[in-house]
């Protein structure tokens, strides 16, 4: 037990890491580029390297590779279920560094998704599924020939070859779900891979011979032609469609999947209780409203002073102007632009009665 929490902490320390280096890979990255183009070089929109010679893009880089091994590392000790979500908090990371390094305003509807998403995976943290004990390639295989998932990963195929073939040449020009959903779904068969070779990795170094699995290679061979489609349509959708409207639905739908095939794989919902299901998905509700804040409205410009003002607290101290409000009786209200305030030491009889002075 205490080596199975142990794995766990492990397994969360890399996942929250891997955001951390991951969301200051992009802000390493733009400052780089931001240089060169200060300099007067080819930007790399305009088909010009010179970034390789920048040493801030290489930092990025480094930082980027990092993250990306952490979190192939993370699969190896914690549930899917939990590290993939926590991968939202590589955009709060960019989206806090870039209101500092990079002078791009966090607008409030960005600040309230910035406190959603910290507090989203807060919650899935505290309410995370302890997968059942996988640790070797052998108990990987049992878990492989589950019927359960053999039928989810026959399905997972089947609709993936439907929409590469049948629905994309027609619909995914105009509909954005459309890549996405390739994505998403292949997405979930990619992770399975990566936690396989993850636990494959980690029994290598415990002096295991591995590599003459092949399972092993199977599942890399599997990764290799998950992770190209992945990359090919999911650069499709971001060459067509907007940034902010493909990144949080992809996020949706790819953590939505990737939940489903753990939950199948492994089962370790069945042996969690109601407050903890019902904990970890609303973590994960609250981590997909926090996106939406960043994403959806990061080009609007709304800040406090910008809300109605009596929603705002006046020179006075009241949320509703400049003067407090005073309820008149009704038999005694008079016009709006009549109604003064009695002059201090006046009689309750002169109430409402006094005249604006011109």
């Amino acid at each position: 037990m205490e080596v199975s929490r142990l794995d766990f902490y492990i397994g969360l320390s890399l996942a929250v890491s891997s955001s951390a280096f991951i969301g200051t890979s992009f802000i390493l990255k733009k400052k780089g580029l931001l240089r060169l183009a200060g300099k007067g070089s080819m930007r790399a929109g305009q088909g010009g390297y010179a970034y390789l010679k920048e040493w801030l893009w290489w930092a990025g880089l480094i930082s980027m590779a990092t993250g990306e091994a952490a979190n192939f590392a993370a699969y190896a000790f914690a549930p899917a279920t939990l590290v993939t979500p926590l991968g939202a908090l590589s955009v709060l990371v960019s989206a806090v560094l870039s209101s500092y390094f990079l002078n791009e305003r966090l607008n409030v509807h960005g600040k309230i998704g910035c406190l959603l998403c910290v507090l989203g995976s807060t919650v899935m943290v505290i309410h995370a599924p302890q997968e059942e004990e996988v640790a070797s390639l052998t108990a990987m295989a049992e878990k492989l020939r589950d019927p359960g998932f053999i039928v989810f990963a026959v399905c997972v195929v089947g609709c993936s070859l439907v929409l590469i073939f049948a629905v994309a040449p027609r619909l995914g020009q105009k509909n954005v779900l459309v890549y996405i959903l390739i994505c998403s779904v292949i997405g979930s068969l990619s992770v399975s891979c990566v936690k396989g070779l993850g636990i494959g990795i980690k029994e290598l170094f415990a002096g295991t011979a591995v590599l003459k699995e092949p399972l092993f290679w199977s599942l890399v061979i599997c990764l290799i032609i998950c992770v190209s489609v992945q990359i090919n349509y999911l650069n499709k959708a971001l060459d067509i469609f907007n940034t902010s409207l493909v990144t949080p639905i992809y996020y949706v739908f790819f953590t939505t999947s990737v939940m489903a095939c753990s939950a199948i794989l492994f089962k370790e919902w069945l042996r969690m209780t109601a407050d903890g299901v019902v904990g970890t998905i609303s973590g994960f509700l609250t981590i997909i409203l926090g996106i939406f804040l960043l994403h959806a409205f990061k080009d609007i410009t709304f800040r406090w002073d910008s809300l109605p003002l009596y929603l705002r607290k006046g020179p006075l101290g009241f949320p509703w102007g400049q003067r407090p409000y005073l309820a008149v009786p009704s038999h005694e209200a008079q016009a709006e632009g009549e109604i003064t305030f009695p002059r201090e030491g006046s009689s309750k009889e002169d109430w409402g009665t006094h005249q604006r002075p011109p």
